[in-house]
């Protein structure tokens, strides 16, 4: 059942741009596409500009741009069908640290049945382009099922198979934004350095424990709506045990391959900044309880740790 109001009444192209710009969380699609950045800081300036990197590269970017819209766009689709968007950004508002004009679907800006049009057609168009990004650059098999995988999981979320809706959201999130950054490394070298796999587990964490809390949020509006996250599937105490567990294997990633020498100390040392700031969004929420400030730390969080791995690379590759 539709919860959408109305469709406002259309005021040129421009508007539209702006409506379907918040549609598809233009700032948190910003943010996955720092995954590139970080690729190419691991590839280097050499790499970059030779044999058939730069288009593969361009060709993934712009299928990653489609897969991106499909998800965020058929994620709402879904959430203003079965009641969990109202419950969540309306019945229960959030004020600035999640307002409700991120929701045009709630505010009548637009359809539901043209954003679904608008989603589909994303995850087509992301898909073509991955499809000639593999054909122009023959990837290794593990590559080809990495973007397959990527594709087809990121979008059933929360929709289609919704995997959030069985306790499996959080693996496919931690998955999806991991591989972001590992398929267009691959893409266009083949391997799988212990150093890339490590940075696309810190994208991902970054994306989970965002999520992680805003799910914590909206565990009435989500029961409801028959979302099992593991903050609906678990008590308010499993929940905080599930984050500090998240929380810790975050920080595992970071500090055991340097322990055992796999990384440099110097590593652990440029990430020390990040450091600081996982653990204060996790003893934060437990002193306050508040989960959208805890969200409001991990995007702080998460770009944290971009800048911290752009350093990082930067640094190995002139020193």
């Amino acid at each position: 059942m539709s919860t959408t109001s109305p469709p406002r009444t259309a005021r040129g192209p421009l508007h539209a741009v702006g409506r379907y710009a918040r549609l598809v969380k233009y700032k948190f699609v910003i943010d996955f596409f720092l995954a590139l950045v970080i690729v190419a800081t691991l590839l280097g300036p050499a790499a970059l500009v030779s044999g058939t990197t730069p288009l593969a590269l361009l060709f993934f970017a712009l299928g990653m741009l489609g897969v991106l819209a499909a998800v965020m766009t058929l994620d709402d689709v879904t959430g203003a069908q079965d009641g969990s968007d109202t419950a969540n950004y309306v019945e229960t508002p959030s004020g600035q640290l999640r307002p409700l004009s991120r929701k045009p679907l709630l505010t009548g800006e637009i359809t539901v049945r043209d954003a679904r049009a608008f989603g589909l057609a994303g995850l087509v168009w992301g898909v073509l382009w991955w499809a000639a990004a593999l054909l122009y650059a023959p990837g290794e098999p593990w590559v080809i099922v990495t973007m397959a995988l990527l594709a087809f999981l990121s979008v059933q979320y929360s929709w289609g198979l919704k995997f959030s809706y069985y306790g499996l959201g959080e693996a496919v999130l931690l998955f999806s934004a991991a591989a972001f950054l590992i398929a267009p490394y691959g893409l266009v070298t083949g391997q799988l350095p212990l150093m890339v796999l490590v940075q696309g587990l810190l994208f991902g964490f970054g994306q989970l424990l965002i999520a992680g809390y805003s799910n914590t949020n909206d565990v009435r509006g989500d029961a409801e709506a028959g979302r099992r996250t593991v903050a609906v599937l678990t008590s308010e105490f499993g929940n905080k045990v599930f984050l500090a567990v998240l929380t810790c294997v975050n920080l595992a990633v970071i500090v055991v391959p340097v322990a055992v020498g796999a990384l440099p100390w110097t590593f652990l040392l440029v990430l020390a900044p990040f450091v600081v700031l996982r653990v204060r969004q996790y003893a934060g929420f437990l002193r306050t309880g508040d989960p959208l400030v805890a969200r409001s730390r991990g995007i702080w969080a998460f770009r944290t740790v971009v800048a911290c791995l752009l350093l990082f690379n930067v640094l190995e590759a002139v020193l």
